[in-house]
This record gives structure tokens, C-alpha cells and sequence, in this order.
């Protein structure tokens, strides 16, 4: 077949369907991707060889500067694009960019403003050349240009050509406003999730809490959505999940971050001294009160009480506590007048204090006094993907601590990652800072851990199919007699962290059972 720019003459209907191969080439294209500069080229492309517009060019203005410049072209070398550059009112396409009207210019030999700049004269066929230039609107009020070379002597209609161009000129400048709309979508969905990063990172470390991970973040928008009142705050989880981290949090958040922040442990509370250790006393209350004492109470005046492990408290001090709180007021021991105090009350507990009630061994009209705002801190198996970072929180503040440079593998990661952890962060921590003094080598692997942990931590099967019966639970309240804890305490000249630490349980634990054995919180010869 002729090519369409011959002498040839062809029928209305062949030029019909070549300006239908045009478009449903196009608009196939357009389908696939959205590439401004594919789809251009494609039409420049199809204008020549479906249409005989020969040696199309598109031009549209260079970035903060008045030239313009060809962009995409068909026909044209190199050197005749990198010539093809105008400013607006220079020559035919210059005239065209300016005014923004469609320009035809019959003969380019006898057109004095055509300046023939990116395709010579010579290198064109003899006889007549005709030149259409048709602006195209794009984006920011800007405008382009596609133009393009025709014979004079073709049998196709002039008017049909200049309707393609329209079509075409007009796809283009939607392509472009498309185009654009998308880039700057992308450019405000960049920002966004720049900065969901950043708030990512700061969450990551937020009130010293590590994890970004959901149920983590949360808690943490729970917790800072009712940091603002004033109504007490149950916090509800495992051992390990790091309430009191959370309370503090919380007091950070609220208004009365000023204020001080005072944890009591009721695991360690005494009954016999629970007044003059909450409520405090005046010089002469009782024989050994030589001098004023200021109860906790009452230094958490003005701030925050944390209540740390509530469901441990007996059914009297519970008692003392409520009138506390319904009363609004304190009375010092040998105090002849109340003193209001203004507290917020946050309270922790690894139990289920509704269980209790029904044993008769949690007052019920306490728990509705301190569970006004019940929160469930996760456990460390409900956000493994906080383990990774976790881990290397904890590698790091240890091995500045003992002066060390452990890292752990990829592999060694992993394992720690898919470990059940029963004890939760708490577990995690100590097991880093085990892992830390013991190691002997860097990266640690997988079998290095199992060799530094042993079955304390984690045993080979639990590496596999890691179930809560495969994890070692924690210590009974009898695991240790008196005389054991006793002697222990003496070996470490009454330092009950360390204490603790050897006897592979947490110094609240220690406390605790210090507490119901009556073994007194002295220092050890």
C-alpha cells in the first residue's frame, strides 16, 4: 500500500480508518499507562505514518524561563529538535504559543515569518509545504504546541486534518492536567507519609514506650485522648507489659505534668503501716514519730498516684483507700483537721479484680471507684513486630551500660522475634541484659542465643511451633522458703535488685514475698 502522504488518492473511507487506528491506538496506549511522554511520542508518530502530517513535533515552555522547546518529535533528527526553540511571537510557531490560536500557513516559501529554524528548507520535498500549528491548553494556564509539515498536492481533506489535531491537541493537554493532578497527589501522599514517619518515629519512642506497633499506637491515642480528665484510669495487663511506663505516659500527657507523679506498690504495702505511709503523721502521733511525715498521699498532691498491682491491697487498706477517695480529703495521723487533696488516681493490675470481688476479696464499690476508664496494654505477643526494635533499644542502653559491642544476627533476630515471650517486655529486657554480660563473641546467632539463654528463656522446640505451654511460667508465690531468701539477700548485702536478679525474678516479685513471709525490709550484715 502507498504511503498516505503520496500522490496516491485514497477514498473517504481509508482515511476514516486511519483515523480510527489512530485514536484506538492512542487510547489503548492511554489505557496501559499513564506516560505523558510515550503517549506523545505515539502520536507524533501516528500522525506521519497513519496520516502523512509528516515530521509532527510537540513543544510546550521550559521550567521558570520564557523559551520553548521541541519535546517529543517523528521524522526530525537530533540536531533538528535540539534547534527547534522559540520564544513566544518568534516566527510561525512563536506567533502561535503566543496567541493561542490555531495557525495554517498554505506555503511556507511565501510566509516571510516562517523561519524554517529546526528543518531547513532543502531537506524538505519540492513543491509546496504547507504548516499547521495548533496550540494546546495545558495546565497553569500554560500552552503548548503540536505542528507538523503537509503536502499541498494530497487528495485528504485539509479541514479533517485540523479536526485530528484538535482531538489530539485537546487529549493532550487533559493527558498533561492528568498528569500533573497525579504528580501532586503523589507529591502531598509523599509529604504525608513523611511525615506519618516522623510521627512514627517520635511515637517509636514516645514517653519512652518503644513499638510503633497498632496496638500499641492505640493505647498510646487512648491514652492521650483521656489525658485531659481527671477520672481515674484502670490499666489492665500481663506482668511485664510495663504499666507503670504507661502511667507515667499518662501523666506526661495530662495537664498535671508539672505536678508530682507518686507509685506506691500495694504488692509491698504493710497493713500495719498503711496509714502512716499513705496518710502520713504529726511529731508525737505515736512513740517513734519524732518528727513530721509526709504521706504519699499527699505528696502526689496536685499530680498523679499510681496504684501499681491494686488487687494485692488487704480488704482493710482497701476500705481506708476508698474513703479516700469518696471524702476527697486525708488526716495525718495526730492531725486534728482534714487536708483536701487533688489527685488523679491510676491504678494497675495483673488480675482480675471482677474475680476477686467475687471471692470476697476486692471490695466492688472500690473497683467502680478506680475503674472509670478501663485501658488493656497489649502484650508483647500482640505486637511482635515491636520485638526488632525493642531488642535493639535494649542492646543498645545495655551495652553502653556494662561497656559492651553485642549485636545480634539477622537469625538470631528472628528467633527472638517469633519467641512467645510469656514474661512480655519485662522477659525481653532481662533476657538482653542476660544475653549482653554473657556474650563472648559478635553477631550472636540462633544457637549462640540458645547457649546464653538455655530454658530460661526459650527451649529448640518453641524456636519451631512456639505454643504458652512450651515457655517456662513464672515462680509460685512459695518458690523460695525464708531461710533461701534470707541468705540471699545476706550474700548481696541486702541489694534486693541484685537479689532478685539471681533468684530469676523481678524485685517486685521479692517484695512481694519478702512482705507475706514478714522477712524485714532492712539492710542484711
Amino acid at each position: 500500500m502507498a504511503r498516505p502522504d503520496s500522490d496516491d488518492n485514497f477514498p473517504a473511507e481509508f482515511w476514516r480508518s486511519q483515523e480510527m487506528l489512530l485514536l484506538r491506538s492512542v487510547i489503548t496506549l492511554v489505557g496501559r499507562k499513564l506516560d505523558t511522554g510515550s503517549i506523545c511520542r505515539e502520536i507524533v508518530h501516528l500522525l506521519s505514518e497513519l496520516l502523512g502530517l509528516n515530521r509532527a513535533r510537540i513543544l510546550w515552555r521550559d521550567l521558570d524561563s520564557p523559551t520553548y522547546r521541541i519535546r517529543h518529535a517523528y521524522g526530525l533528527t537530533a540536531q533538528e529538535i535540539s534547534r527547534g526553540v522559540y520564544l513566544e511571537g518568534e516566527g510561525i510557531t512563536g506567533t502561535a504559543l503566543k496567541n493561542k490560536h490555531l495557525i495554517i500557513i498554505q506555503d511556507i516559501d511565501e510566509e516571510p515569518l516562517f523561519l524554517g529554524r529546526a528543518v531547513k528548507r532543502e531537506h524538505l520535498p519540492e513543491g509546496k509545504v504547507a504548516f499547521i500549528a495548533m496550540p494546546i491548553q495545558l495546565p497553569r494556564n500554560e500552552v503548548g504546541l503540536i505542528a507538523c509539515h503537509r503536502l499541498r498536492h494530497r487528495s485528504r481533506n485539509l479541514s479533517d486534518d485540523i479536526t485530528m489535531l484538535q482531538i489530539l491537541s485537546t487529549l493532550i493537554g487533559q493527558l498533561m492536567a492528568l498528569h500533573e493532578r497525579v504528580e501532586e497527589e503523589k507529591r502531598v501522599l509523599h509529604e504525608h507519609n513523611a511525615l506519618l514517619e516522623q510521627a512514627l518515629e517520635k511515637a517509636s519512642s514516645r514517653y519512652g514506650i518503644i513499638g510503633t506497633s497498632r496496638p500499641l499506637l492505640r493505647v498510646l491515642a487512648d491514652l492521650e485522648g483521656v489525658a485531659t480528665s481527671s477520672s481515674p484510669v484502670m490499666l489492665e495487663g500481663q506482668p511485664g507489659t510495663g504499666k507503670e511506663l504507661f502511667a507515667r505516659a499518662l501523666h506526661m500527657a495530662s495537664s498535671r505534668n508539672g505536678s508530682p507523679f507518686v507509685r506506691i506498690n500495694c504488692a509491698a504495702v504493710l497493713e500495719r503501716s498503711f496509714e502512716q505511709e499513705f496518710f502520713g503523721y504529726e511529731r508525737g502521733a505515736f512513740p517513734t514519730a519524732r518528727s513530721r511525715h509526709v504521706g504519699q498521699i499527699e505528696q502526689a498532691d496536685g499530680g498523679t498516684l499510681f496504684l501499681d498491682e491494686v488487687g494485692e491491697l488487704p480488704l482493710s487498706v482497701q476500705a481506708l483507700l476508698l474513703h479516700m477517695l469518696e471524702q476527697g480529703t486525708i488526716t495525718r495521723l495526730g492531725a486534728a483537721n482534714p487536708k483536701k487533696v487533688n489527685l488523679r488516681i491510676v491504678s494497675a493490675t495483673s488480675k482480675d479484680l471482677k474475680k476477686l470481688i467475687e471471692a470476697g476479696r476486692f471490695r466492688y464499690d472500690l473497683f467502680y471507684r478506680l475503674n472509670v476508664i478501663p485501658l488493656h496494654l497489649p502484650t508483647l505477643q500482640e505486637r511482635t513486630e515491636d520485638i526488632p526494635v525493642l531488642s535493639n533499644h535494649f542492646l543498645s542502653q545495655f551495652n553502653q551500660k556494662y561497656e559492651r559491642n553485642i549485636s545480634l544476627s539477622a537469625s538470631a533476630m528472628s528467633l527472638l522475634a517469633r519467641h512467645n515471650w510469656p514474661g512480655n517486655v519485662r522477659q525481653l529486657r532481662n533476657a538482653i541484659e542476660t544475653v549482653v554480660l554473657l556474650a563472648q563473641k559478635t553477631p550472636l546467632t540462633t544457637s549462640d542465643l540458645h547457649g546464653l539463654l538455655k530454658e530460661r528463656t526459650f527451649n529448640r522446640s518453641a524456636e519451631i511451633n512456639p505454643t504458652p505451654q512450651q515457655n517456662r511460667p513464672y515462680l509460685s508465690a512459695a518458690s523460695h522458703t525464708k531461710e533461701e531468701l534470707v541468705a540471699a539477700l545476706k550474700r548481696n548485702d541486702g541489694n534486693k535488685t541484685r537479689t532478685a536478679r539471681q533468684l530469676g525474678m523481678t524485685a517486685r516479685q521479692l517484695s512481694y514475698r519478702l512482705t507475706v513471709l514478714g522477712i524485714p525490709s532492712v539492710n542484711f550484715p
